[in-house]
């Protein structure tokens, strides 16, 4: 009797350790995957409220469909990303986009311009921002594959199910009393187990082309403006802002 509750004790302890050996390394792992979940949301608030915003505004000052085309095409955007006509005749969606932004310039049409040159400066810094964390989420992505593969090497699943049946079978013919792991127990514990790696970031996120830098295309640009002005002359920038 004494020789099987030692056998019982060191099979305990054998399985804990085994156990607080795999969750803890596992536990690393989904704390990574849920730093990188957490980032993956916040670069896409990033998306939508910056850089979105700043389309959406660039788009509500051109109006023109043609114009706007235009813009993308010179800008090297390649997309109309946020792109809807209804954006383009909402007050509602106005007054969000344009809260708490600076207008300066002393005539309208001065006002006009500087207020699309400031926002295309804008969108090109938070394209920028964006890019560079979509690159830094790729490595992380990365590394938590290769920490994921590295785990399964060092922990192989099948290998820790028939040895923890094994130390069950050897308590079974020392004691009967000892339950099994049967096989249909231990393959569908073992799916259960598995650490899905995130998607890759190019799944989650759209990657956007870096427009080109104001200067590259202010020439251009201005021209449009001026087009744009001309489709409506009355326009005041400075209502946007109230």
């Amino acid at each position: 009797m004494m020789e099987t509750n030692i056998d019982k004790a060191l099979a305990y302890e054998v399985k804990k350790e085994i156990a607080e050996r795999y969750f803890g390394f596992r536990k690393v792992i989904e704390e990574d995957i849920e730093d990188f979940d957490n980032k993956i949301l916040q670069s896409a608030l990033r998306l939508e409220q910056k850089i979105g915003f700043d389309l959406i505004r660039l788009y509500i000052l051109l109006k023109d469909d043609r114009l706007i085309h235009e813009f993308i095409v010179i800008s090297g955007l390649e997309q109309k990303l946020f792109y809807d006509p209804y954006l383009l005749e909402s007050p509602t969606i106005r007054k969000r986009v344009f809260a708490r932004q600076t207008v300066h310039g002393f005539t309208r049409a001065g006002r006009f311009k500087n207020l699309i040159l400031d926002t295309y400066a804008s969108l090109c810094r938070h394209i920028h921002e964006y890019r560079k964390k979509f690159e830094e989420l790729a490595e992380d992505q990365q590394t938590i594959v290769e920490e994921i593969n590295l785990f399964y090497r060092k922990n192989d699943l099948s290998q820790i199910m028939g040895f923890l049946r094994t130390l069950d079978n050897q308590g079974l013919m020392t004691s009967g009393m000892a339950g099994s792991i049967n096989t249909g127990i231990g393959s569908g514990l073992e799916k259960k187990l598995q650490v899905a790696p995130p998607k890759p970031v190019d799944q989650l996120l759209p990657m956007l082309n870096q427009p080109l830098p104001p200067a590259a295309i202010r020439k251009k640009l201005v021209g449009i403006i001026e087009r744009a002005f001309r489709l409506q002359p009355d326009i005041e920038v400075r209502n946007f802002i109230r």
